[in-house]
């Protein structure tokens, strides 16, 4: 099992920007892929950035790209999430998981979640 600690959420202004980090810990060694989802009140959990721990491949959903970019450091065993041009549609509880299906953007194929951190975007 991977641990997995969320930081860095807050309130921020429209066009803001936002640092996310997941400490991983435990059985990492386990998870060949990385993953930011996020949940908003009343919606459906969905993908945001997936990363791969090995090669660095990274994905996103259309909504983000272009203004998110995950990135990892494998030294300090840390997944990133820097966020630009924020929006007050990107208000949501923000999800660090480990999985180890490649390029997956299912929650059902990532086994090990953070707590959450909450962002919110205010216009």
């Amino acid at each position: 099992q991977v641990q997995l600690v969320e930081s860095g959420g807050g309130l921020v202004q429209a066009g803001g920007s936002l640092r996310l980090s997941c400490a991983a810990s435990g059985r990492t060694f386990s998870s060949n892929v990385m993953g930011w989802f996020r949940q908003a009140p009343g919606k459906e959990r969905e993908f945001v950035a997936g990363i791969h721990w090995h090669g660095g491949w990274t994905y996103y959903a259309d909504s983000v790209k272009g203004r998110f970019t995950i990135s990892r450091d494998n030294v300090k065993n840390t997944v990133y999430l820097q966020m630009n041009s924020l929006k007050p549609e990107d208000t949501a509880v923000y999800y660090c998981a480990a999985g180890r299906s490649y390029g997956s953007i299912k929650v059902a194929d990532f086994g090990s979640w953070g707590q959450g951190t909450q962002v919110t975007v205010s216009s």
